[in-house]
């Protein structure tokens, strides 16, 4: 079993590159005439689903320091994406929900993105879909149990 880590390393260190480019490509023409850049549509998808978040949460969510998470909804709010408002519980915490032109734009890309992977999702046998899913939800389960030792040991996840 470990024999085979040496070549499971290759491969990844070989398709890795071309799958994050292909990625980053898609991500790029789904933003196209949208008037927002990458980094900003991401914030509009992370606060897309909980409805509003504290800004704390969201900086966690986008892997953002509190401060460049400020800056960007500073932007995201001169832009009419987002609404910045105090909790009522706690007035100390700030929290950032979508506008309803933000909420209008992350439904746009979300339809773009839908189209994009039905496309893939076509191209592939209903055994590969499954075998996907299966090996994404498990490099995600070791990239989240690899964040959480760093997060305790106060490492920073690249060097685990």
């Amino acid at each position: 079993m470990a024999d085979d880590i040496p070549s499971f390393v290759e491969q990844i260190q070989r398709l890795f590159p071309r799958i994050m480019r292909y990625l980053e490509a898609e991500a790029t023409r789904e933003l196209i005439g949208l008037e927002v850049t990458p980094a900003q549509m991401n914030a509009l998808v992370v606060l897309y689903e909980p409805k509003n978040l504290p800004m704390g949460e969201l900086a966690d969510l986008l892997g953002l320091t509190e401060s460049a998470a400020t800056r960007l909804v500073d932007r995201l709010l001169r832009m009419n994406l987002v609404r910045r408002e105090r909790d009522e519980t706690d007035r100390r915490v700030v929290r950032v929900r979508l506008s309803s032109y933000g909420r209008q734009l992350a439904n746009l890309v979300f339809q773009r993105r839908q189209e994009q992977f039905t496309r893939v999702a076509e191209r592939l046998t209903v055994h590969e879909r499954q075998e996907l899913i299966r090996g994404l939800t498990a490099l995600l389960t070791v990239f989240n149990d690899l964040e959480h030792q760093a997060r305790h040991a106060n490492l920073p996840f690249a060097d685990n």
